[in-house]
C-alpha cells in the first residue's frame, strides 16, 4: 500500500474542465479547476501562521489563481486528506511541526475530512488553539 507521502507525490492530471455535473456550489458546465495534491499542499503551506481559511475560500482562491470559476469540491476533499495524512507521517518520522503543511489552518473538527483522518480530530483542535484560530 502506498504511503500518504507517495500519494502526495503521485503525478495526476490537473487543469480546468467544465464540471460534468452540478455538485455542491459547482454548476454543470462551469469552468472548474482540478488541482493536484501537490498544488493543494503548496497552497496550504502558503497560509501564514495564525490565519485560517475555510474550504470554500481555499477552493475559490485556487480557482482564481488558475483562471477558473471554482475548484472541484470532490478533488479538494481527497487532497486535503492526503496533505493531512502525509503531514502526520512526517511528524511520526520526527519532522518538526513547523516543517509540515499546516492543514489545521483549513480543516477543523466539523470538516468532513477531519472525521476520516487516521489520527483523529484532537490534533487538529490542539494546533488550531495553539495558533489562536477561532472557529
Amino acid at each position: 500500500m502506498k504511503s500518504w507521502n507517495d500519494r502526495l507525490s503521485t503525478p495526476s492530471i490537473n487543469g480546468i474542465r467544465p464540471s460534468p455535473r452540478t455538485i455542491g456550489d459547482v454548476v454543470e458546465g462551469q469552468p472548474m479547476r482540478v488541482p493536484t495534491a501537490r498544488q493543494v499542499h503548496a497552497f496550504i503551506r502558503s497560509i501564514p501562521e495564525g490565519m485560517d481559511m475555510n474550504i470554500r475560500a481555499l477552493r475559490t482562491a485556487l480557482a482564481i489563481e488558475h483562471g477558473a470559476e471554482m475548484t472541484c469540491p470532490v478533488t479538494i476533499g481527497y487532497h486535503l486528506r492526503t496533505v493531512a495524512e502525509a503531514a502526520n507521517e512526517d511528524l511520526e518520522c520526527g519532522m518538526a511541526l513547523g516543517d509540515v503543511a499546516p492543514f489545521w489552518r483549513v480543516v477543523d473538527a466539523s470538516t468532513p475530512t477531519t472525521r476520516k483522518l487516521s489520527f483523529g480530530a484532537a490534533f487538529v483542535a490542539v494546533q488550531s488553539k495553539r495558533e489562536g484560530l477561532e472557529r
